[in-house]
């Protein structure tokens, strides 16, 4: 899995260079993280900070939640805590919003700008308890660096 998310980082750097339209960025992100890891990765998007609550973004699966508040579920928490939330079985989460009842387990890390702030989350859902390890975790928060220079979140 290692060696897949190696080339994954090549790919993606040479897709989003000399990219700035943040919408495009996000949305291509999302379709490479779901076609990379199809077996694994349920759902793939991003929700980003707006009006004080995490909104939907690009993303890449089923349909999905509007409006995140801060501090709710797992995209909710990863956010407020300024940290990749690693949920292995989704129904053992305290307050696990279910955008759709088909995931079972989840991965979200924020993507924290320069001024320290979280302009969102990337977030990654799968249909199999106990899917995401500590090489998803290491890889997700190189891309979401990637992101936030690339973006200048």
């Amino acid at each position: 899995m290692e060696q897949t998310y190696e080339i994954l980082l090549q790919q993606f750097s040479a897709l989003i260079e000399g990219e700035h339209n943040k919408m495009s960025v996000l949305a291509n992100t999302a379709a490479l993280l779901k076609q990379t890891f199809p077996e694994r990765f349920f759902w793939v998007g991003f929700y980003l900070v707006e009006d004080g609550r995490l909104e939907l973004g690009p993303f890449q699966g089923t349909v999905a939640c509007y409006h995140i508040e801060k501090g709710r579920g797992v995209c909710g928490t990863a956010w407020a805590e300024r940290r990749t939330v690693l949920v292995p079985d989704v129904e053992q989460f305290p307050g696990h919003i279910a955008c759709s009842s088909l995931s079972r387990s989840e991965i979200v890390v924020p993507l924290i700008g320069e001024q320290q702030q979280v302009a969102g989350v990337l977030d990654i859902d799968s249909t199999e308890v106990g899917t995401f390890n500590a090489t998803d975790q290491h890889y997700l928060e190189e891309i979401a660096k990637i992101l936030v220079r690339a973006l200048g979140y």
